[in-house]
């Protein structure tokens, strides 16, 4: 006979062990809840204490559109992860950044060198170019390069701050996408 207080202890990890694994496959493929950290997607998503709501839906960047806003895993170091706007999809032309030919933040022989005016290039099949909303203050495609569809782990739909403790939870909004097409 087994005595009573191990049957439970031994009840209590089993149920501890499944209620684990099914949180890790929410996680993973289902719906993630995180902390964003870092200027790049400002006014978007604030800068610390921002945690946004991603549905894993759109992992591999399924389903995804112009100018909507994901969480991804950092091309040049994959422990990182980064938030950004897509700003380009495949096949599409993007401009690589006007912003190295500024003389405002470069010499003007830098700017010469740069010529960030006449850097163009086609998105390749299966990747997006991504950029933070915050231009000045981001590292993105810009800096690495097309972002593999891959990478992408969720869309992001909306965001709380906690700014002010657990009160902040209440300060939940949609994170929409802006772009738009005139016709």
């Amino acid at each position: 006979m087994i005595p009573e207080s191990v049957r439970f202890v031994v009840s209590t990890l089993s149920w501890t062990l499944r209620a684990g694994c099914l949180a890790h496959l929410i996680h993973e493929n289902v719906y993630e809840f995180t902390e964003t950290r870092g200027e790049s997607m400002l006014p978007t998503v604030q800068n610390q204490h921002d945690y946004v709501h991603a549905f894993k839906k759109y992992k591999y960047g399924r389903g995804l559109e112009m100018g909507d806003c994901v969480v991804a895993m950092k091309p040049s170091d994959p422990t990182h992860r980064i938030c950004k706007r897509i700003t380009g999809m495949p096949g599409d032309i993007v401009l690589v950044d006007p912003t190295s030919s500024s003389e405002l933040t470069n010499s003007p022989t830098e700017a010469l060198q740069h010529d960030g005016f006449n850097k163009f290039i086609r998105i390749p099949q299966g990747h997006v170019w991504c950029t933070g909303d915050n231009l000045c203050h981001s590292l993105d495609s810009r800096s690495y390069g097309v972002l593999p569809m891959g990478l992408i782990t969720g869309k992001i739909v909306a965001a709380n701050s906690m700014n002010e403790g657990i009160r902040g939870f209440f300060n939940f909004r949609w994170i929409i996408n802006t772009f738009y097409v005139e016709e």
